[in-house]
């Protein structure tokens, strides 16, 4: 049986650099799903204890933990003035792994509207395409 030797179309690999304008932290609602081992990280990064974190910035849904986020759809950990992650450097994979989801990277034209809604999409450090699928498979949704 012959194997498929389709490439996807990012095979060549495509560029991104975090600018952290935070645009991919606002707009509609949603859910950031987070895991324990993340909780204790952003924790640990605001220098709180786990419980507090938690009652403060994290919600049940269901299940599953989700960030909790602004009447506006903007991620809690968003700081509202400077516009940057009060977590970065512990920020979640979901947010990690940005912009390289399935539904971003899927077709050029998902990539595109990607590109024009955030100023990092595009520019940058070019990714390969090995680099890329550690990145899409690593997201836990």
């Amino acid at each position: 049986m012959p194997r498929n030797t389709q490439r996807p179309w990012y095979h060549e690999g495509l560029r991104f650099e975090c600018t952290q304008c935070g645009a991919c932290c606002s707009g509609d609602p949603g859910y950031v799903w987070v895991e324990q081992d993340e909780i204790d990280a952003m924790a640990d990064a605001m220098s709180l204890s786990v419980d507090a974190f938690e009652s403060q910035f994290v919600r049940r849904v269901g299940s599953q933990k989700s960030l909790r986020e602004y009447p506006d759809g903007d991620c809690i950990l968003l700081d509202p003035q400077q516009r940057t992650c009060l977590v970065y450097q512990a920020r979640p994979i979901q947010c990690r792994t940005w912009p390289f989801w399935d539904s971003t990277i899927e077709t050029k034209k998902a990539w595109r509207e990607t590109c024009e809604e955030c100023p990092g999409a595009g520019k940058g450090k070019l990714y390969t395409f090995e680099e890329i699928e550690v990145q899409r498979k690593q997201k836990r949704v």
